[in-house]
């Protein structure tokens, strides 16, 4: 059974910056496509960020440029740098799997089979 935790979250001024981790149990990481939507009150669920098994990136048009993703295989963890925050990024982000995603499928929800259980970004001054 595939279990994912997500941590990292908080409260942050405009401009400051967050590093999301998310942990994986249950699978085998290094093959296996993870990605990271977020869902706010107001907003649709929306694409942030992806990597396909092989180490390819994509990521949402609002935050490219300011966020990044990595992983470590070895720790069954990726991360999510997020620099300079704004409000309009406050929302619960979720990791999830796609063990067949390949890059194009990344920004898709409905091509992720786990969830985690999210955690709260708020961006605020």
């Amino acid at each position: 059974q595939v279990h994912l935790v997500e941590s990292g979250g908080g409260l942050v001024q405009p401009g400051g910056s967050l590093r999301l981790s998310c942990t994986a149990s249950g699978l085998t990481f290094s093959r296996s496509g993870m990605g990271w939507f977020r869902q706010s009150p107001t907003k649709e669920r929306e694409y942030v960020a992806g990597m396909n098994w092989s180490g390819s990136t994509s990521y949402g048009d609002s935050v490219k440029g300011r966020f990044t993703l990595s992983r470590d295989t070895a720790a069954n963890t990726v991360y999510l740098q997020m620099n300079n925050l704004n409000p309009d990024d406050t929302a619960v982000y979720y990791c999830a799997t796609c063990p067949r995603c390949i890059k194009s499928s990344l920004p898709r929800a409905q091509n992720y089979d786990d969830w985690g259980q999210g955690t709260q970004v708020t961006v605020a001054s």
